[in-house]
């Protein structure tokens, strides 16, 4: 029941959206890998962007409820390079990718949330285990509600943060995360139960009640500003946002 209310939600917030695809930014090394997860789906795959040889940083960054789509790739290639960073964005609908509300809609709603924290969990660790010293995790939208969700459970993350997504009470008790977190919200953003101004002063209370540090910033768009294929999207602040995620990921993976 709460997945179809948030499901409804999203909907009404992105009606009339226009998927407007830029060209894939080219990242000098990037590839498709698999790894182990405990989800019961099985094997997990994910896109790997970064040179290996030059950072010991990475990040784990997951997908809206459109799936790993070129968009999240881009999003994931710009922190690539203005934070030296390696990043892994896993699969977590196992291939599918939504290009229409009704189908992200389906795809969400399916979604096992625990599995795909397992599958996040896996990620950070192929990461540690493929030459990264410290991995931090974000996301976006649903994968921003379970970035926070998996710091609350995982001792192998260094840094999380999250754009306009919290995870539901029983999926995770956020106080219990024990490294640095910054959120990115919508003053604008009208979503009940998962991004509006009320669910976020809820989260600070939380993260206040556990002493977890935190920075949550707020900025005067809607929901997804930073995804360029929403109506909602605002350049400016996009970058302002991505900026500061880079400069904390930055700070807090540095070995």
């Amino acid at each position: 029941m709460q997945a179809a209310r948030l499901v409804c939600s999203l909907q009404r917030t992105v009606r009339g959206q226009v998927l407007r695809f830029a060209p894939l930014r080219c990242i000098h090394q990037s590839k498709m890998v698999s790894f182990d997860s405990a989800n019961k789906a099985g094997r997990c795959e994910g896109f790997l962007q970064g040179d290996p040889s030059q950072t010991k940083a990475g990040l784990v960054v997951l997908h809206e409820w459109w799936g790993l789509n070129d968009q999240i790739q881009e999003a994931a290639a710009e922190m690539v390079l203005e934070g030296n960073l390696m990043t892994l964005i896993p699969d977590l609908y196992r291939g599918e990718i939504a290009s229409d509300m009704i189908t992200a809609a389906d795809l969400m709603t399916s979604l096992d949330w625990h599995g795909a924290m397992d599958d996040a969990v896996a990620a950070v660790k192929y990461l540690l285990s493929n030459g990264c010293s410290k991995v931090g995790i974000t996301g976006f939208s649903m994968g921003g509600a379970l970035s926070l969700a998996t710091a609350a459970v995982s001792r192998e993350i260094s840094a999380a943060s999250s754009f306009y997504g919290i995870p539901i009470l029983s999926l995770a008790d956020l106080s219990a995360i024990t490294v640095p977190v910054q959120c990115h919200f919508g003053e604008l953003d009208e979503i009940a139960g998962f991004s509006s101004l009320k669910d976020v002063e809820i989260l600070r209370r939380i993260l206040k009640a556990g002493e977890v540090p935190n920075d949550i910033f707020l900025y005067p768009v809607g929901h997804a500003f930073t995804n360029p294929n929403s109506d909602t999207y605002v350049e400016s602040i996009s970058q302002l946002a991505l900026h500061r995620l880079v400069t904390f990921m930055k700070k807090h993976l540095a070995t």
